[in-house]
């Protein structure tokens, strides 16, 4: 494989393949491999968003990180949880992937998913362990989580009882929406929304238990399914990183505050003063992150991969 280049921060691609989407952090585009099996090429670039808006300048290495622990992920699922459960991710190198030339695979090497195809479940799947973030907000007001109610006099970061499963709607643009179980029930039926909670319950315990004896709390996360073409259930997307969960230092968490964190919690805390003292108000175009910043969450991410997988990225 190409060796990655990480010292810029990759913040774009356009290969010459059909179908490119761009999300927030992904690049995906239609492809084939070499004996013509139809595949997703999914490139982790290294931008960052925070309140639904993507920062102009991202962290750099941040797309192989990403990649090498979903990757560390996939295959933990496929060793413990395979009889219950198919993943998407084939391979994570663009070698087999037709249409590319060597420059164009030596830009995205280290932060390539092929994947099977799949028709996209439109709920995101939330297992919450602790009580942070938009959650903690609810609870205050109401008691309860989605709706759930929980025991009175948890404080912030409490350890819930028991994890939970709270799904949100899948926004095209904009913010997500926390529901009920009935009413992602209502979408896409009742039997399917039960496998998804409790394969979801089952992955987040997993990497809960693993992160736990890695020094790390994962506290919450979300994950995404999609259905192949007979209908079975597919764990699609990225996995278990820190774009989509929150990890905590385990020798530094005390409930009753915000944490410490492993993820982007750290660009959002910056942003969150720039928006108390009127500098910004969570919508495009969002400031340029400031280096400190930058090197900051690069080096967040740097260990939670080396602490979650023992793996590094060199840069």
């Amino acid at each position: 494989m190409p060796e990655a280049n990480t010292t810029e921060a990759l913040m774009h691609t356009d290969l010459p393949l059909p179908g490119r989407r761009q999300g927030k952090v992904r690049d995906i585009y239609q492809a084939q491999l070499d004996d013509g099996t139809p595949v997703l090429l999914i490139i982790a670039s290294d931008r960052i968003s925070a309140f639904d808006v993507v920062m102009p300048n991202g962290v750099p290495g941040k797309g192989i990180a990403l990649t090498q622990i979903s990757r560390f992920w996939f295959q933990m699922v496929e060793q413990r949880l395979g009889g219950r459960v198919r993943h998407h991710l084939l391979a994570t190198d663009a070698g087999r992937v037709s249409g590319l030339d060597e420059g164009q695979r030596r830009q995205i090497a280290g932060r390539v998913m092929v994947g099977r195809r799949a028709r996209v479940v439109p709920i995101e799947c939330i297992v919450r362990g602790y009580l942070a973030g938009s959650g903690w907000k609810e609870y205050q007001s109401r008691g309860t989580i989605c709706g759930i109610a929980l025991p009175e006099g948890l404080r912030q970061c409490d350890r819930l009882p028991e994890p939970i499963f709270t799904p949100s709607t899948k926004a095209e643009e904009g913010h997500d929406e926390n529901v009920s179980f009935e009413t992602a029930a209502e979408q896409v039926g009742t039997a399917l929304m039960k496998q998804l909670r409790d394969l979801s319950l089952a992955i987040y315990q997993m990497g809960h238990d693993h992160a736990r004896q890695r020094g790390i709390i994962l506290a919450d996360t979300k994950f995404e399914f999609g259905l192949d073409d007979e209908g079975n259930i597919m764990l699609i997307d990225e996995l278990l990183t820190p774009d989509s969960s929150r990890f905590w230092p385990a020798d530094r968490y005390e409930p009753g505050r915000d944490q410490e964190s492993f993820d982007k919690q750290y660009v959002r805390n910056y942003l969150q003063e720039l928006v108390d003292r009127g500098q910004w108000n969570k919508t495009p175009p969002a400031p340029p992150l400031p280096a400190e910043i930058i090197d900051g969450t690069q080096k967040r991410y740097l260990e939670a991969l080396r602490l979650l997988t023992g793996e590094d990225v060199k840069l």
